[in-house]
């Protein structure tokens, strides 16, 4: 995607000639997953340093680097992104896979986005996405950057099944939650990931977090946020296991009341564009407080 492969080579050579050879392997051993990690870390800081001023000045609160490496991936690895985009985190993940790796960008079903009332988008732009987004996409990826799919929930192509290594769901997982009444598409973007996933394949949610004591109607999912509670709870019945937590991206100051909503904070600032005394309220407070957990399909 991005003409920065060199750096990427360049700084995988310092760090090989800044250390002592290692001793060879037994014999029938494989190379240590440390020597992996370190080759694999160098790589995604050089994508992430690679990336424009307006994206680094996000790492702050978005975390990308501890983020994907606490969700385990690595280059070469099948990652489904739920809602793609060009670089969060579609783009980074093209160059840090590299050619043997492979980015799956996962929409939802047309008929999901029809339910979005004056958010909806134009049902001819989701008619025929997959083919649309890949001609688009194209222009992302460069020489030596993974291959690039595309599929829509609801629609898993059945060659796709027990292929993905990773499925991310970085803020998407309460849109599926707060339709889950109109058609239970929770319930089938579950099975959905089931399915494209290796046994013992990870999924990695990133979601808006709502305090536990909030009513449960409000944290639905249409003010955007959901109790860590019920996602685990909704993952665990789906039939998947809870590997870890993190709170890496945790953040205290936000604090919603029931009045409250998501995009009130930066950088939608949804309350606030006409009134400054407010957005330096909502700027003080950051992005929003979000979960990141780790959940695994048994093997």
């Amino acid at each position: 995607m991005k003409s920065h492969m060199l750096l990427v080579l360049a700084a995988l050579s310092l760090v090989a000639c800044s250390k002592q050879s290692p001793a060879p392997p037994a014999e029938g051993n494989a190379p240590s997953a440390t020597v992996a990690q370190d080759a694999a870390s160098t790589k995604l800081d050089a994508v992430l340093a690679s990336q424009s001023d307006e994206v680094k000045a996000r790492y702050a609160a978005r975390h990308p680097k501890e983020t994907l490496e606490f969700f385990g991936i690595q280059p070469g690895m099948i990652v489904v992104d739920t809602l793609p985009d060009r670089i969060w985190y579609t783009g980074m993940l093209l160059d840090y896979l590299g050619p043997q790796g492979k980015v799956i960008a996962a929409d939802y079903s047309p008929k999901m986005w029809a339910l979005f009332g004056e958010y909806a988008p134009d049902p001819k732009e989701k008619a025929n996405w997959t083919g649309d987004f890949l001609a688009e996409a194209a222009s992302w990826r460069g020489q030596d950057d993974a291959q690039l799919g595309a599929i829509q929930y609801g629609a898993i192509p059945d060659e796709l099944a027990g292929t993905a290594d990773v499925v991310l769901l970085m803020r998407a997982f309460h849109h599926f939650a707060r339709m889950e009444d109109k058609g239970q598409y929770m319930t089938q973007a579950l099975a959905d990931i089931k399915k494209v996933l290796k046994p013992g394949g990870i999924v990695g949610v990133e979601q808006h977090r709502g305090p536990e004591a909030n009513p449960d109607a409000w944290a639905s999912g249409d003010n955007g946020y959901l109790k860590q509670s019920a996602v685990i709870a909704a993952f665990e019945k789906a039939g998947f296991e809870l590997v870890d937590k993190s709170e890496i991206n945790a953040n205290p100051k936000d604090q919603p009341t029931e009045q409250d909503f998501v995009w009130r904070l930066p950088p939608s600032f949804a309350t606030s564009q006409k009134d400054e005394a407010l957005k330096a309220k909502m700027l003080a407070i950051g992005e929003s407080d979000r979960m990141t957990l780790k959940f695994r399909k048994p093997a």
